[in-house]
């Protein structure tokens, strides 16, 4: 049954092996040279039969997919992205893929990483994840983002397989939006001294991850960081963090709905362009204050550092 539904995927990928010529004389004449990459447009099928049309919202999801997915290979030296209409050879490696909604719930995605000089699959898997919302697909584009550059880096020279450098961060305060019953004005005095402690706990965990390098955020002066509003600055905090000489931003929020349910949200933006790269919320969730440090470490290390999804 998979096959069936997902035959158009698998044609293209045969049709795609099919019409691989040969590379170009001298295209990996160069040992460290960046890698040509190519990613086409992933296709998109709705078979779940819903009566709402999400066309528009499907496509929006998918452009956002594929724009993470060439965000992330172009971010890297190693790689060098090359469009997909350029002329056979220019790329040595293929990037192919589609997404189906089989229901309400579940959707499929299929990805394929193709050798172009040797008319070999690389790697094809078929993943199901779960939710048709923002969320479900950054969680699921994160993933599989990591998955293609890891199949990437099979093709690479030895001397290019080293461990990338981390990713300088900065981590800015976590702020407070109090949505509970008669809020009162600013931060009290206790809310401050919990939010300074969420702000360690997950600056910890990233700094154990080895995968970034924190940037000390201390010297940022710009209003929405001393009035802790970066959550309201349209994106600002990636310019901030550029300043900072950092490569990405984070900013967090604890959303207290009532004295004993909050909710956690984070927003990670490149510092150049200023586009979301990972995000996550943490639904409703029962505790105090004392609770949030907690949430918060548990939903960054989930979705900014795992990155897990079902297959």
């Amino acid at each position: 049954m998979r096959q069936s539904r997902l035959v158009l995927l698998s044609v293209a990928l045969i049709g795609l092996l099919a019409g691989i010529g040969p590379l170009r004389a001298g295209t990996g004449a160069a040992a460290t040279a960046p890698l040509g990459v190519s990613i086409d447009d992933f296709s998109y099928l709705d078979t779940s039969g819903e009566v709402v049309d999400q066309t528009v919202a499907h496509q929006k999801r998918l452009d956002a997919l594929m724009q993470k997915l060439r965000a992330d290979v172009a971010a890297e030296p190693r790689y060098r992205l090359v469009p997909s209409a350029a002329p056979a050879g220019e790329a040595r490696i293929k990037v192919i893929g589609g997404v189906q909604k089989m229901s309400t719930l579940i959707q499929w995605a299929k990805v394929a990483v193709i050798d172009a000089a040797a008319s070999q699959v690389l790697y094809e898997k078929l993943y199901t994840f779960r939710g048709d919302t923002d969320e479900a697909w950054d969680h699921a584009a994160m993933f599989v983002s990591r998955e293609v550059r890891g199949a990437l880096a099979t093709v690479l020279p030895p001397e290019q397989t080293a461990a990338p450098a981390p990713i300088r961060l900065a981590v800015f305060e976590f702020e407070l939006e109090d949505t509970s019953a008669a809020p009162s004005s600013g931060v009290a005095g206790s809310d401050a001294v919990t939010l300074a402690d969420v702000t360690k706990g997950v600056r910890d965990r990233i700094a154990q991850s080895g995968r970034y390098r924190l940037v000390d955020t201390g010297g940022a002066s710009a209003e929405p960081v001393k009035a802790r509003a970066l959550r309201d600055c349209d994106g600002c905090e990636a310019t901030i963090a550029q300043q900072l000489g950092a490569d990405q931003s984070l900013i967090g929020v604890i959303r207290r709905v009532s004295r004993t349910e909050y909710t956690v949200g984070f927003q990670v933006r490149d510092a150049r362009s200023g586009t979301v790269v990972s995000r996550g919320d943490s639904g409703l969730r029962m505790g105090a204050d004392y609770s949030w440090t907690r949430g918060a470490v548990h939903l960054v290390g989930d979705r900014l550092l795992e990155g897990e999804t079902q297959r």
